[in-house]
This record gives structure tokens, C-alpha cells and sequence, in this order.
């Protein structure tokens, strides 16, 4: 557990925080507060023995930050004003962030299988962008950032300056927007809206924290990637390609997950989410199926 500031701590997820674990972060004061339930089952009713807590909150759906919620599944329950009632079963959930039905039967059966995941339940409270959730000493504005998920949220404590910046994740592989409610350019305008805000700490849901002028340049290689990505999605299409050719290519995971839903499904929706700004921006023309670079 890593201390932020007073009654604020990190608790770093299994598996150093890579999915399908994720960090949380404890408020601890006059109720005791857990952001996000994904550090692994184990850890997580580690800390409830020695600090029971109140209430959880969740910053977005994904299943990475959901896992583990069954074991506090009796308490207060805060989810974002923009969560459906889709998460409170696995099928509805997964459909919505594959696409279909099929894939969602499919994704459903993994993380349950897999994941040991559990559906929510109907929250008990919500809040929305710009709320401030008042906990004493640690005072949190929840900041929307849609893009990577319509639900995504960030959080800034004005008490010690410190941006939990959740899935703005400062990884190697770059921002996600896999699922097909995910958007490149409000993803990358809800990182510059959260870059405005006074930090001087930034700590994601997958990596430790980050403090002062280093955190300015983690947001700006982060936001690189996007054009990374874009750029290598224009190369594959110097000679005429299918959407199927690029993702047998697989230009983001490398083929490290194909067969899986994640290459099939999701890598495939990066590079469609790539195609279909670069052809908006004419850079890209499609016949028959086919994406050919122009000039």
C-alpha cells in the first residue's frame, strides 16, 4: 500500500496492476472508501480485514476494474451516471462491449471462466462529471473522459493535488479503444481536459505513481501513441489491404493473443476505429473492400 496523501493510498493490483488486474485506491477517514475492486480477490479481502470498507466506487466497466467486486458485493455501491444496466449481467455486458451477441455469450463465458468475474448489481448512489465526492480529507472531482469507455472516469483530489488518472494508464501498449463504443478523438480531448488540471501526482489504474514534470511527459508520449498507431495502420494499406489482412497481421498485440477475443474482436475495432478517421481525413480510400494509401 503506498501512501498519496493523508487518508489516500495506491494499492497496487496483482501481477504488477496488468490486466486483467488493475490498481485501487483507499480512502480512509470517516468511512472507508475502495476506487475500483480489480487488485485480485486475495489482496482485496486482505484489506477489508484490516480496514472494512464502506462504500465502493467504480470508475468504469471494464472487467479489469469490476473483478473482485463480489467479495464486497454487500456494500455501498457507486457507479458513473452513464453505466447501463447491462453490467448487472455478464452476457448484456459483454455484447455491449463486443458488439454482438455471439461474441458477447463468448466474452462472458471467458471472464467468468477465466476471470472469476461476477455481474454488479444496481448501485446505490451515482455521480456524474464535475461531482465532488467529499470524503473530509480527500475531496474528489470526478472527471468524465469518454473515448476509452462512455462510462471512464478519472478522479482529482483538490486536497493534495493528486490525479488518479485511472486508464489513462501511461503503458507501453498505449491508449485502448477496443470495445466498439471506444473513440479516438474524444479519448484524446478528454486527456488534454485532464492535463489542465493542477497535479502535482499522477497515479494510473496500471502503473505506480508518477509526480511533477515526469507526469507531463507520460501524458505526452501517451498521447503520441495514438498517432503511432495511426501511422502504422497507414502503412499496412501502401498496397491495397482488407481490414481482415491487417488483423492477421495484427499490428497492435503482436498475434501474442490470437484465437482470443481480444485480437479477434477488439484489435480489430482499433484498427477499424484507425481506417475510418484516415479515410474522413483523405488519406485513405476504400474500393471494394479494400483501404489504398493516396499519394
Amino acid at each position: 500500500m503506498i501512501k498519496l496523501a493523508k487518508d489516500l493510498y495506491l494499492i497496487e493490483g496483482d501481477n504488477n496492476a496488468r490486466f486483467p488486474f488493475c490498481n485501487a485506491f483507499l480512502i480512509t477517514g470517516r468511512e472507508t472508501v475502495i476506487i475500483d475492486t480489480g487488485i485480485g480477490e486475495q489482496k482485496l479481502k486482505e484489506i477489508d480485514r484490516t480496514n472494512r470498507i464502506d462504500r465502493v466506487i467504480i470508475s468504469h466497466s471494464h472487467p479489469d476494474h469490476i473483478s473482485g467486486y463480489s467479495v464486497l458485493r454487500d456494500r455501498y455501491l457507486m457507479l458513473p451516471e452513464e453505466t447501463g444496466d447491462e453490467v448487472n449481467d455478464l452476457v448484456k455486458l459483454g455484447t455491449r462491449l463486443t458488439g454482438s451477441t455471439e461474441d458477447g455469450i463468448k466474452w462472458a463465458a471467458f471472464v467468468k471462466n477465466i476471470l472469476r468475474l461476477e455481474p454488479l448489481r444496481d448501485p446505490d448512489g451515482r455521480y456524474g462529471n464535475g461531482d465532488i465526492l467529499d470524503f473530509d480529507s480527500v475531496r474528489l472531482e470526478a472527471i468524465h473522459v469518454p473515448g476509452h469507455l462512455n462510462d471512464h472516469y478519472c478522479f482529482f483530489d483538490h486536497e493534495s493535488k493528486t490525479l488518479l488518472s485511472t486508464d489513462i494508464d501511461f503503458s507501453s501498449f498505449g491508449p485502448w479503444y477496443g470495445n466498439p463504443e471506444c473513440s479516438i478523438e474524444p479519448f484524446i480531448k478528454g486527456i488534454r481536459k485532464v492535463m489542465t488540471f493542477p497535479y502535482d501526482q499522477v497515479c494510473s489504474s496500471h502503473k505506480l505513481p508518477i509526480t511533477g514534470v515526469a507526469a507531463k511527459g507520460c501524458f505526452e508520449q501517451f498521447l503520441e501513441m495514438f498517432d503511432r498507431h495511426r501511422q502504422q495502420i497507414l502503412g499496412l494499406c501502401d498496397s491495397p489491404t482488407t481490414l481482415d489482412q491487417m488483423a492477421a497481421i495484427s499490428p497492435f498485440y503482436g498475434n501474442k493473443l490470437k484465437g482470443t477475443i481480444v485480437q479477434d474482436v477488439f484489435e480489430k475495432n482499433m484498427i477499424q476505429k484507425n481506417l475510418d478517421l484516415l479515410v474522413r481525413d483523405g488519406l485513405l480510400e476504400k474500393q471494394n473492400g479494400y483501404f489504398r494509401r493516396i499519394g
